[in-house]
């Protein structure tokens, strides 16, 4: 009976329940791709910087570990310091940089066979290696969400770059030049954002990171093994992303707690009688407040399974027609599940218990 009596309450006000849905599957909607779209790029930032194949890398003074930040301050000439060290196979300079023209990206400036040297070659879907300084590889994601084919004219940094090669995935950046075009194209001459280091065997990391630091005037370098390196690269490590991501739980649910609110209250006023009905035929306070806050539960649920389904569809949007990467985890939809219900209820509590107050014979009276 109970049940009847909601679903007609929802029904009743067909508009106003369609936008409480509509706000709690917004504030679904808004944790679980913004979340996604965070982890999604640094996991996935994480997994190319895996694929480098190195083992140890250095950088500048001060650096964080958030790959093309830091510009070229390191002279390359260290290269051949670093490649004297025991256990050193290769040494591999990088010049990185950021462009946000777009979308946000960080272009390498590579030597060709020194960075092959780490993980192995490079394996070209088409094409192939550079064959001159104005030549490009591009990774086979941005190609396909680009629609760029070999022998296309790309921009990189306000200069035109022919495309050589499409390669697989997963070796760092998404685009890569010359290190002596980069080194050019930000001027900086003879500099180095990154060194990376192939080792005879990974287990020697962290001796070859002391060594280094040994190493008169490399005192202040960031040096560090590769698994160190990625496992710093998570959200609580990053600055201001953990505060960021809680300002936008913090905003949606917000939204949701609002909406909720008013539509309860209004539905509260607009029932005065009924809910006087109710009590006068001996309805307790917990019966009334229960009433209202299924109600809420069962917007609340209706609002979430939109709200999943269109980050969902979303996800798979963005990551067919671009090189973002959306993660969404069964752990982040429970919790967002659970924050979306939260919100829903405490916004409901204020006018069930209301509700539950009034007095049966001012409410049979009320017009």
């Amino acid at each position: 009976m109970m049940n009847k009596m909601i679903v007609g309450n929802l029904v009743h006000r067909p508009l106003r329940s369609l936008i409480s849905i509509v706000a709690i599957a917004l504030e679904v909607t808004l944790i679980l791709l913004i979340v996604g779209l965070c982890v999604g790029m640094l996991n996935d930032s994480k997994a190319r910087q895996a694929g480098i194949g190195a083992d140890v890398v250095v950088m500048p003074p001060g650096s964080a570990y958030i790959v093309g930040l830091t510009g070229a301050p390191m002279p390359i000439k260290i290269r051949d310091v670093l490649a004297k060290l025991p256990h050193v196979v290769a040494v591999a300079p990088v010049v990185t940089n950021v462009s946000a023209k777009g979308t946000i990206e960080v272009i390498n400036g590579i030597d060709l066979k020194s960075y092959e040297s780490l993980g192995g070659p490079f394996r070209y879907i088409k094409g192939g290696p550079f064959q001159g300084p104005d030549d490009a590889l591009i990774d086979d994601i941005l190609a396909r969400s680009k629609k760029i084919k070999v022998g296309d004219t790309i921009d990189i940094l306000d200069h035109k770059f022919r495309v050589s090669g499409i390669v697989e995935p997963g070796r760092g950046a998404r685009k890569f030049v010359a290190i002596e075009r980069m080194q050019d194209l930000i001027g900086a001459y003879g500099k180095a954002s990154i060194f990376y280091l192939k080792l005879d065997d990974p287990a020697n990391a962290d001796a070859v990171v002391d060594e280094i630091k040994r190493v008169p005037g490399m005192e202040t370098y960031v040096a560090s093994s590769m698994a160190y390196y990625l496992s710093m690269m998570t959200v609580n490590h990053l600055p201001g992303l953990s505060a960021f991501i809680a300002v936008v739980i913090a905003i949606s649910v917000a939204i949701g707690f609002i909406v909720i609110f008013q539509a309860m209250y209004t539905a509260v006023m607009e029932r005065t009688r009924e809910i006087g009905i109710l009590k006068s035929l001996g309805a307790s306070k917990l019966y009334i407040v229960n009433v209202i806050l299924r109600e809420t539960t069962s917007l609340a649920i209706a609002g979430i399974v939109v709200g999943i389904l269109i980050s969902l569809a979303a996800r798979a949007a963005i990551d067919s027609r671009s090189t973002l990467r959306v993660v969404i985890t069964g752990g982040w939809l429970l919790g967002t599940t659970a924050i979306a219900m939260i919100g829903a209820i405490l916004g409901a509590l204020y006018p069930a218990l209301r509700a539950a107050q009034k007095d049966p014979i001012e409410a049979l009276a009320y017009e």
